[in-house]
Order: structure tokens, then C-alpha cells, then sequence
């Protein structure tokens, strides 16, 4: 080598040190086709593992942020390196299409979970403890940590979707849904499961969330492109078409899932009508299965005429449109019309109008003691939407009995003008009668 130009010294030397992209002295593990399996899949521990080729750009930037996680991480969970341009079979085994692939190793090993963090010694790390913190968690719990269970107790308000049932229940239904493509070994998916079931819950009644799992039901991940889990997809309310679909782009919290929800509800729904109590069945259709019924009692029209009433309506339909994301049944009956209601709700003390939220499963109300205007409602059904202002228990075990009334017509009452008698021109026989 005395005579060699050194050029070609240091490009022998290079290669004579790539097989091994760590030093010996690293606390990156080093792993070969004749150690992995013992070392990794027989082993009880977490494993992070980086399958790299040393002429990788990519792989050399990654290289000092993966030392020190490797580092931090020592004596918790075991960090190694596979040189996959060198060991070909393990890369293929393990579905490795580019460099640098990382995969967290737990629970079920032979379906190792694709990180997709930042490549960065802090994002690194995190990744690794989550891991750790959903193993024990499913061994306190007595559940096996390589699947998401979407029939658990906590998603029983996710709607499992298969190719079969899929169109049926989304496509051709009018309801705004949401739903979730995932892979059962995907750590993201573990992750947003609770948080998915969480949102599923607190939107139920409002909006549909489902759970697909798209390795087994590949027809319908095809079609929706899902490229990587989990893949949330909107589906608006409505008539729906597989091209009417669009991409979730909200946060991954529960909070965050919720309130995405109800903006998209309130871009869609329109606001309630405001619905007259003409009988049971009226009463029935505006207020059943809603979280709240908002219950007002105007003045008869003898007090309050075509014009007054339709500004108490309007206000009404106002505030409706401003709470419709609430989904809130609202109806209203003309004072004395429905007397039961009234007695139920204590409505008439203050005089008419009056307005009440009734809770109809759990039989309970709240009654406004503000002014029955925009503001003084506003602020009532606001409290009552933060879980604050007092509630009483309805007087009666069950809902009132309604009365079948005739429908407003929208005009004015017709006063009864009593008609003056002369009574000159009557005899004094009828005069006696009289």
C-alpha cells in the first residue's frame, strides 16, 4: 500500500468500515442475520431498531440524534441497528422499502410497529416510552398489547366498519361521519384509540364516528387511498358519494376530534325550526332522542298579537341557529293551550312569555328567570351548555299529557265586540223578560 495514491487508501479503508455503521463502544446494538432473532424477537424488552445501509445521506444525519437516544434510553428499552444493505433477508423480512426504516419491537414482534416521528433523539424517545407505557398498560389490564380492540368497553360508541357494511351505514346514510383507517400494530392507532373512543362518545347523537380496520378490509382502504395509519376520512352529512369524501386535518385529542366535529356540523346543519305543540306526536318529533328541549310559552294573542308574536318567534329562531350545533329540540305553545306543560315546568308565576330547558331522559329542568329576550336566553342556555345554572326534577314521573290544539294560522286575534241593544224599541213584556 506504500506506493497506492492515498485517495485510493482512504476509499479502501471506507469501505473496509462500512459494514457497521456504529462502533463497537455505542450503545447502538449491533444486529446481524445470526443475532437477531435471539437478541430482539426472543427477547421480553422493547427494541427499537434502525435497518440502515452506511452509503445512506440520510442515515449519517440520523446517526448522532440516534446515539443519544440510544444513551438515554439504556437500562429502559434497547436500541439497535441492522445494516440492511449488508443483511438483505432481514430488510425484507421486516417489509423494509428505503432508508432509514425505524421499527419499535413489542407485544407481538413478528409485526413490528413503523415509527414515524420526528428523527430526532427527543421524538426518538418519546416513541420508545409510549411503547412501553401501552405494554404495561395492557398487561395491568389483562389485554394483549399487538391489537387495538375496537369492541372494547371504551369504543363502545366507535361503529365498526367492514367492506361489507361500509356503504350501507356510511354512503347511505344522511349522518355526518367520521372515520378512522388503521392498522392493528400501528403504536399512532393504540395511541388515538382512546382519545378516537373518547370523541365517539361525547359526539354521540351528532355525529358518527367508525373505526375500519383497513389490513383486513383492503376493498375499502383501496378505494379511500389510504396510504398510512391511522387515516382519518370525512364524510359530510347528507348524500354522499365515494368522491365527496375529504381528509381529516385536526388535531389527534379527543378535544380536538370533538370540536373539529362540531364546526363541520355547523357549517352543514341547518337551524331548528322552531315547532309549535299541537299534540303529542308534534312534540314527539322536536324533542325525542335531543339532548335538551327548549320549551317556551307565549302570551294568547289577545295580549299579543300576530306582530308581537312573530318577534318572540324570531328571536327564537335566532338563538336556535346560534346553539344548532347543540342539536336541541325547540317548541313553543300559547299560554293556558297546554296547562299540564305549564304545571310541570312551574311556568305562568312570572307571567307569560316563559321558557324552560327540559332534559327529557333524565326528567329534569332548568327555568329562565331572565328576560325573555335574545340576551337574557342567550346567557341562559349558555350556562346551561357549561354545566352551569341550577336544574329541578319534573313534578310528574312521566311526560305530561299534551292536548290536540288547531295550529297558529298566523294572523291576529278577532276581538268579540259586543253589540249595544236599544231597548226602546222593545215592549215592556220583553223588557220583563229580559
Amino acid at each position: 500500500m506504500q506506493n497506492m495514491p492515498i485517495g485510493v487508501i482512504l476509499m479502501l479503508l471506507g469501505i473496509a468500515g462500512v459494514q457497521c455503521m456504529y462502533p463497537s463502544d455505542s450503545d447502538v446494538i449491533d444486529l446481524t442475520m445470526n443475532n437477531f432473532d435471539k437478541r430482539v424477537l426472543d427477547d421480553h424488552s422493547i427494541w427499537i431498531v434502525e435497518f440502515y445501509a452506511p452509503w445512506c445521506g440520510h442515515c449519517q444525519q440520523l446517526k448522532p440524534e440516534y446515539e443519544k437516544a440510544a444513551s438515554a434510553l439504556k437500562g429502559v428499552i434497547k436500541v439497535g441497528g441492522v445494516n440492511a444493505d449488508e443483511h438483505k433477508s432481514l430488510g425484507s423480512r421486516f417489509g423494509v422499502r428505503g432508508f432509514p426504516t425505524i421499527k419499535i419491537f413489542v407485544g407481538d414482534k413478528s409485526t413490528p410497529e413503523d415509527f414515524n416521528g420526528p428523527r430526532t433523539a427527543a421524538g426518538l424517545i418519546e416513541a420508545a416510552l409510549n411503547a412501553a407505557s401501552q405494554m404495561v398498560r395492557a398487561r395491568l389490564g389483562g389485554k394483549k398489547s399487538s391489537s387495538k380492540s375496537q369492541g372494547s368497553k371504551d369504543s363502545k360508541d366507535v361503529v365498526e366498519l367492514t367492506d361489507d357494511n361500509f356503504d350501507e351505514l356510511v354512503l347511505n346514510s344522511e349522518d355526518m361521519w367520521l372515520v378512522e383507517f388503521y392498522a392493528p400494530w400501528c403504536g399512532h392507532c393504540k395511541n388515538l384509540a382512546p382519545q378516537w373512543a373518547s370523541a365517539a362518545s361525547e359526539l354521540k347523537g351528532k355525529v358518527k364516528l367508525g373505526a375500519l380496520d383497513a389490513t383486513v378490509h383492503t376493498a375499502k382502504s383501496s378505494k379511500y387511498e389510504i396510504r398510512g395509519y391511522p387515516s382519518i376520512k370525512y364524510f359530510g352529512p347528507g348524500r354522499k358519494t365515494p368522491e365527496s369524501v375529504t381528509d381529516y386535518d385536526g388535531g389527534r385529542t379527543s378535544s380536538d376530534i370533538v370540536s373539529w366535529a362540531l364546526d363541520k356540523l355547523s357549517e352543514n346543519v341547518p337551524a331548528p325550526e322552531i315547532t309549535q305543540i299541537i299534540n303529542e306526536e308534534s312534540l314527539k318529533e322536536a324533542c325525542e332522542n335531543k339532548p335538551l328541549c327548549i320549551v317556551s310559552v307565549l302570551p294568547q294573542l289577545l295580549d299579543c298579537q300576530s306582530e308581537c308574536r312573530n318577534e318572540y318567534l324570531k328571536t327564537l329562531s335566532k338563538l336556535g341557529d346560534k346553539f344548532k350545533q347543540k342539536m336541541w329540540g325547540w317548541v313553543w305553545s300559547e299560554a293556558t293551550v297546554q296547562p299540564l306543560i305549564e304545571e310541570a315546568l312551574e311556568i305562568g308565576g312570572f307571567g307569560y312569555p316563559a321558557l324552560a330547558a327540559v332534559n327529557i331522559k333524565k326528567m329534569k329542568y332548568s327555568l329562565l328567570k331572565g328576560s325573555f329576550s335574545y340576551d337574557g336566553i342567550h346567557e341562559f342556555l349558555r350556562d346551561l351548555s357549561y354545566g352551569r345554572g341550577g336544574t329541578a326534577p319534573l313534578r310528574t314521573k312521566e311526560l305530561p299529557k299534551i292536548y290536540t290544539t288547531e295550529p297558529w294560522d298566523g294572523k291576529d286575534a278577532e276581538l268579540i265586540i259586543e253589540e249595544d241593544i236599544d231597548l226602546s224599541d222593545i215592549d215592556l213584556d220583553e223588557k220583563d223578560e229580559l
